[in-house]
């Protein structure tokens, strides 16, 4: 089975991944992860894939030789994930898990829930065994998030979050207010958003395709939450966030009944507009 996508280069490189993996005894299986595999690849993305090494080559398998003969490589480290992060000289990215294929092909059903792998057949390029096939099924089906307790989990999530951030903005740390608005708040907000939308798709990464896949209002809200690293832009979009996470807790009450602390939100709102609060 293969997957069409808008980038022939990465098609192309795929195809060389699968063709040398082929060739190197050393490896049990290659599996694919990421934009690919989903069938949203463009000129854009990167190549993502997990090397299974025979246990008994773990040590002798030079993983970065083995990348140089897709392309030549400009930059290859291990990353702060212990991943083996490479950027080929065309400027396209990769990320390679090198992992022993004993235990590692085991793991794969439990990513349930965190991988989704619409086509396994297609983001297996090798197996020798037919277990990480077996493996890679287990991935094959995306449960949309159970709602209720769903909503719950991301309205408290924000209050308690946004309470954080409104004692760090009222200590003055600028750039840790700018970081917990973007990186923390903004997640929980778009996942809350996209299951009042019914707009699941894009869970595990709810930034994606935004502005396909939610309604412009709610776009330029999220819009209206970001700031650059200055006090007064950042008073203003955590106010505006603030307001979004109250506006949209609310809709979720509405409909799945959610339990909301009024007064708490309330003293919240008071502390980010700089009141003092009892």
């Amino acid at each position: 089975m293969s997957v069409r996508s808008a980038s022939p280069a990465l098609d192309d490189r795929i195809a060389r991944l699968r063709r040398l993996a082929e060739s190197e005894p050393r490896l049990e299986g290659v599996l694919l992860y990421g934009s690919w595999t989903v069938g949203e690849a463009d000129a854009h993305s990167d190549i993502e894939a997990y090397l299974y090494v025979e246990d008994k080559h773990l040590d002798d398998f030079d993983a970065r030789a083995f990348l140089e003969q897709l392309a030549p490589l400009e930059l290859a480290y291990t990353n702060m994930y212990g991943v083996l992060a490479v950027v080929f000289d065309d400027l396209m990215r990769g990320e390679f898990h090198i992992t022993p294929a004993g235990e590692g092909i085991e793991e794969v059903p439990t990513w349930e829930g965190m991988v989704h792998l619409p086509r396994p057949e297609a983001a297996v390029l090798l197996d020798r065994t037919g277990r990480l096939t077996r493996a890679a099924r287990r991935l094959a089906g995306f449960r949309p998030p159970e709602p209720v307790g769903t909503a719950q989990q991301l309205c408290d999530e924000l209050a308690n979050w946004t309470l954080m951030l409104a004692h760090v903005l009222a200590r003055g740390e600028v750039a840790r207010v700018h970081a917990l608005l973007h990186a923390v708040v903004a997640p929980l907000q778009l996942k809350l958003c996209r299951l009042l939308r019914d707009s699941t798709a894009h869970w595990l990464t709810p930034s994606r395709a935004l502005e396909n896949d939610l309604l412009a209002a709610d776009v330029d809200r999220y819009t209206a939450t970001t700031a650059a690293a200055r006090e007064g832009e950042l008073r203003t979009a955590a106010r505006d966030s603030w307001q979004w996470s109250r506006e949209l807790s609310a809709e979720a009450t509405g409909r799945w009944a959610v339990r909301v602390p009024e007064e708490l939100h309330e003293r919240i709102a008071d502390l980010l507009a700089g009141h003092r609060t009892g």
